[in-house]
């Protein structure tokens, strides 16, 4: 099991050694925070601030959050958290057309159920992109002002034929000149309705000949009539992602802007903007610095966000919250714990290097952290029928079996048992194979927690199925009483008492897709979606089970960590899911 292996290392973070540094030396140290995000003048008005240092969490409301996000959550709230910081939740809504409050929604939920809050003392750090709109124009306009961008009429397809390539140099528009009025007035015709979706763009002024293509002039604003899920339909121009996210990030006073390596290319820009802005006096010093990091790759799983979409639009699989999907709703609903979650973080580290890191290594945390939280209970799968002959008809007895063999203190359950028991399928065998020590006919085993048996017979359907098997149980031989090791046997199998037992819905999920890279070469990504990722079977369980509450976890022995459906289960009536098995299965 898990927890008897070798503990492997935590990873690196080589960000906590920039974050150590800089706190050492004092680079924050006079930044000032007003209680709320704002300009230079807004900022200048509060006192030094108290937290240390302050991270954001910034995802985009478009979908649900997956299990790459934890990494960023844990890492940014766990910054601010260990060096006397603070974490913004942040949404960056700047694009209306596919943000929605069910995102929003499921966003907060995840965020709070990995265990961190975006409160500071009298401080509620949630924010919206879209409440900066008004600063964001107010900026635009400063950068116009100041020769540092203009209004193109080109269209889409001219600007990037114009744009160059990353060996010839882009060339500049035929509108890079206008005079900052006619660049002012064109910009509020834009904000005014006055023209097309797609027929102005405002570009920043940098430099078409940038051995960065990202500096070549990119756009910030775009025309697009399209409801906002927060502002409505105030606005018919929204900014470039590029373009908010560096302001966001410094009207919040964000010291370390940490975000994963595509952006690496991105970050002239995002320097260059927050220079111009504090030279024109509209953002307060020291600005923000941008860092990144890997992005977690992870086999056996997709993390784009459209292929994710595809996935639940066409009922692949049934919905965001599907316990095989690697949305965080998905694998809380699966069983994965929080504190997993942190384990896997941690051990993965963060580093600048891309790397794939196999699923079994998520499985192996979420397996550590179930073994020592999770109380053990009888569960028979694939049951079929034991009768002890020899046992009183109308008798029951008490066996006693551990909650959780790691903590005495939990102390031991009653198991009933009685002369008619559910055993695993798999564990009679009439011709057995070599190496199988469970029952077999005139064979010993012992009944956990119970008597050792010995196999009289057997009956068969018309069909040759074993439907019963027959036995004598060894009265002196009870588990926990002397004597009882007075029978040697090898095998050891699991019960449930037919009178006693709980007969339930189980979903036994899997991988999702059956190969570690979906869609690799030319294959499309749907034909390797794993057939058995998902069945369903009808299980004896020990009676207690019928008493589980929804999301409640529980190590099913021999078999591996189930949970209640935290959404189909209702009282007395529990649903369970297959979290993880005991043992990889899928290791090669």
């Amino acid at each position: 099991m898990a927890s008897e292996k070798a503990a492997i290392p935590l990873g690196s973070n080589f960000i906590r050694a920039i974050v150590e540094k800089d706190i050492e030396q004092g680079v924050y140290r006079t930044r000032k925070w007003a209680g709320s995000p704002g300009d230079a003048v807004h900022q200048s008005a509060g006192q030094v601030d108290q937290a240390k240092i302050r991270t954001r969490f910034p995802p985009e409301p478009n979908g649900y959050l997956h299990i790459g996000h934890a990494k960023s959550i844990f890492l940014n709230f766990g910054l601010a958290r260990d060096y006397a910081g603070v974490c913004h939740l942040r949404f960056d809504d700047t694009n209306p057309e596919k943000e929605s409050q069910e995102y929003v929604d499921s966003i907060t939920d995840a965020v709070k159920w990995l265990g961190f809050d975006w409160h500071n003392g009298g401080e509620q750090n949630l924010y919206f992109a879209s409440n900066y709109f008004d600063f964001m124009y107010r900026a635009a306009e400063c950068l116009i002002e100041h020769g540092h961008a203009y209004v193109d009429s080109q269209t889409a397809d001219e600007m990037r034929l114009n744009r160059g390539s990353l060996t010839e140099a882009g060339k500049n528009s035929p509108w890079r000149d206008r005079s900052v009025a006619e660049n002012l007035a064109l910009f509020r015709a834009m904000r005014d309705g006055q023209h097309a979706d797609g027929s102005l763009v405002l570009r920043a002024k940098i430099d078409m000949a940038s051995a960065n293509i990202n500096l070549r002039d990119p756009a910030i604003y775009r025309v697009r009539r399209a409801h906002h899920h927060n502002t409505g339909d105030k606005w018919c121009i929204y900014p470039m992602y590029t373009f908010a996210h560096p302001i966001e990030d410094a009207l919040e006073q964000i010291t370390h802007s940490i975000c994963t390596l595509e952006f690496e290319d991105q970050r002239p820009f995002y320097d260059w903007l927050l220079g111009r802005l504090a030279e024109a006096g509209l953002l307060a010093q020291p600005l923000p610095k941008q860092y990144e990091f890997a992005r977690l790759n992870l086999t056996y799983v997709v993390l784009s966000k459209r292929k994710l979409i595809q996935l639940v639009d066409e009922k692949h699989v049934a919905g965001w919250d599907d316990p095989r999907l690697p949305t965080l709703a998905g694998a809380r609903r699966r069983g994965y714990t929080a504190e997993g979650f942190k384990l896997f973080t941690d051990r993965i580290g963060v580093s600048k290097a891309d790397s794939w890191i196999d699923y079994s290594t998520l499985e192996d945390c979420m397996r550590e952290v179930l073994n020592e939280s999770a109380e053990r209970r009888i569960a028979v799968l694939d049951p079929i029928k034991l009768v002890i002959d020899n046992y009183p008809v109308a008798q029951v007895e008490d066996c006693f079996a551990p909650n959780h063999p790691l903590k005495p203190e939990l102390a031991k359950r009653v198991v009933p048992l009685s002369r008619e028991l559910w055993i695993e399928r798999e564990d009679f065998m009439e011709e057995p194979s070599k190496g199988f020590f469970r029952l077999m006919p005139d064979g010993l085993v012992r009944l956990r927690y119970g008597y050792v048996v010995k196999c009289t017979g057997f009956e068969k359907d018309a069909t040759g199925k074993v439907t019963v098997v027959h036995c004598e149980y060894l009265p002196d031989t009870k588990s926990g009483t002397p004597g009882s090791d007075s029978v040697k046997v090898k095998g050891n199998i699991h019960w449930v008492s037919t009178n006693h037992a709980y007969e339930a819905e189980i979903r036994m999920y899997d991988r999702l897709f059956k190969e570690a890279h979906p869609g690799s070469g030319d294959r499309d990504y749907l034909d390797d979606i794993n057939p058995n990722s998902a069945t369903t079977i009808t299980a004896q369980l020990e009676l207690s089970l019928k008493d589980a509450k929804p999301a409640e976890s529980f190590q099913f022995e021999r078999h591996g960590y189930f949970v209640a459906d935290r959404k189909d289960s209702v009282a007395g009536k529990p649903v369970f899911n297959r979290t993880v098995t005991l043992k990889d299965t899928w290791r090669k």
